[in-house]
Order: C-alpha cells, then sequence, then structure tokens
C-alpha cells in the first residue's frame, strides 16, 4: 500500500509535482508488462478532491476536520495495489507520522487569503529524513523541472521484477477482530462485582474490612466503607483502560478484582 505525503508550503507547487507523479506513475504502469505493476492504480488525494475551501485553516476547528476528512480519505484509498498521493500542507510532523502507526496558482483555485497563508507559512514544521515517518524523503526545489521520478517509483515498488515488499509494525497491524459482545461481558462482569461488594457491605454494618470471594478471587476491603459513587469510578476507570485492549472474558473477573485491590490499598 504505497503512500506519498507531499508537503510544502502554501502554493508552493504541491498540486503541480503531484499532477507529474500521477502522469509518470500512470505512464510506467501502462506500459509494464509485469502483473504486479499492471495492476496498480494512483488515487490523488487533495483539498480539491475533497471540496475543501482553503478559508478552512483560518481556524483550528474546521481545520481539524479538514485533516480528518484528508485522513479517513487516505485511508479508505490504501490497498495493496493502490499507490496515494496525499496532496495537502501536511505541514504537521505529528499528522504526517499519523497518515505513516500515513506550483497552484492562486487566481486558478481561489489561494489562501494573506493572513492564513501567513500563519501556515510559520507553522510549518518542515520534513525530516531521518524520521521514520518522514523517509523516505525527497526535496524537489522550485527550479527542478521535475521530481525524481524514478528514485520515487523505485522507492514506491521496487526495481524491475522485484516487488517492494513492506515490513507492518505495530502501528499498521490490524489488530484481531474482538468478540462480538466482550463490551457486554465487561460491563456485565464489573457491575456484578460491584453489586456483590454492596451486597456484603450492607450486611456487615459496623465491621473494619474484609475479604469477598468473587468467583474464586479475593477482594481485600479497606476498614472504612466504599461508598457506591468511588466503587463506580473504579469501574469506569477500569472499562475505560480496558475498552481498546481486550481480555479474555475469562480474565475479566480477575482483572477487575485486581484493579479494586490496588485502589482499596
Amino acid at each position: 500500500m504505497p503512500l506519498i505525503l507531499i508537503s510544502g508550503y502554501p502554493s508552493s507547487g504541491k498540486t503541480y509535482r503531484s499532477n507529474q507523479l500521477v502522469e509518470y506513475f500512470q505512464g510506467k504502469i501502462k506500459a509494464s508488462p509485469e502483473p504486479h505493476i499492471s495492476r496498480l492504480n494512483v488515487v490523488l488525494i487533495n483539498d480539491q478532491s475533497l471540496s475543501l475551501n482553503r478559508d478552512v485553516y483560518r481556524e483550528a476547528r474546521p481545520e481539524k476536520d479538514a485533516r480528518a476528512a484528508e485522513y479517513s480519505a487516505v485511508k479508505r484509498a490504501l490497498g495493496r495495489d493502490t499507490i496515494v498521493i496525499a496532496d495537502g500542507l501536511n505541514y504537521i510532523k505529528g499528522f504526517r507520522r499519523f497518515n505513516a502507526e500515513l506550483l497552484s496558482d492562486p487566481k486558478q483555485d481561489g489561494g489562501y487569503q494573506d493572513d492564513i497563508f501567513e500563519n501556515l507559512v510559520y507553522r510549518y514544521e518542515e520534513p525530516n529524513g531521518m524520521t521514520r515517518w518522514d523517509s523516505p524523503l525527497f526535496t524537489v526545489p522550485y527550479e527542478d523541472a521535475t521530481p525524481p521520478f524514478e528514485d520515487i517509483w523505485v522507492a514506491l515498488v521496487g526495481t524491475a521484477g522485484a516487488l517492494k515488499k513492506v515490513q507492518p509494525n505495530l502501528a499498521t497491524v490490524m489488530k484481531p477482530a474482538s468478540e462480538s459482545d466482550y463490551l457486554y461481558e465487561l460491563d456485565k462482569t464489573t457491575q456484578e462485582v460491584l453489586n456483590r461488594i454492596i451486597e456484603w457491605q450492607k450486611d456487615h454494618v459496623g465491621e473494619n474490612g474484609g475479604q469477598i470471594s468473587v468467583g474464586g478471587h479475593e477482594i481485600e476491603l479497606p476498614a472504612s466503607p466504599v461508598g457506591l459513587p468511588q466503587l463506580q469510578r473504579i469501574r469506569r476507570q477500569f472499562i475505560s483502560l480496558n475498552r481498546q485492549h481486550n481480555l479474555p472474558k475469562s480474565r475479566i473477573r480477575g482483572s477487575f478484582v485486581e484493579h479494586l485491590n490496588s485502589n482499596f490499598g
């Protein structure tokens, strides 16, 4: 799933360079006899393709929504046989990293208002080829007639007859699908444990602490009674921590008991 992130100052020629790349890649694909090359397609994503007005860069909220729209479009387009060119400002290194865990004429396409242009130039964070999410980095000076087409092509798809293989990392490996009722079990099991604590405290009023056995796990209650608001806070914290990190159903109760004991201690 090759991805090219175009980055540069506003109105510095990014769309012009992107169109050059699209034309070159499409020519290479059309002329190649290699099956793994001929089945490739090229997708260009930019403000124009997303129908984004450049005034969105004036304020933080609409700009954040615009970045989210670009990220979603890139994510949808990425595929084994698709070369995606994300032609945007991509001026925030964190956003470039997020996309990697991914000569416009102002008279033709609206351009930028002066204050937006100056603000974007001021906030621009130059790519660094030493970082994983900015490499390999190809710098194309304004004076160059074309980008280094062949070097970029080899970086994307490899040399003739040798398909480039990308090693996945933790940021890109698809997580296994969770059990469909995991959140239901998480909610149900933790609530059952709280109900057991509440019932025990009602039956042992005045006792200083104690032990409760829940499914073979021991809860060590503190000397002073634990109120329902505190118990619910601890439960919400546990659910929040484990909502995205699926525990085996058999471990939910034991892990929650350990979480309770660590908070009671």
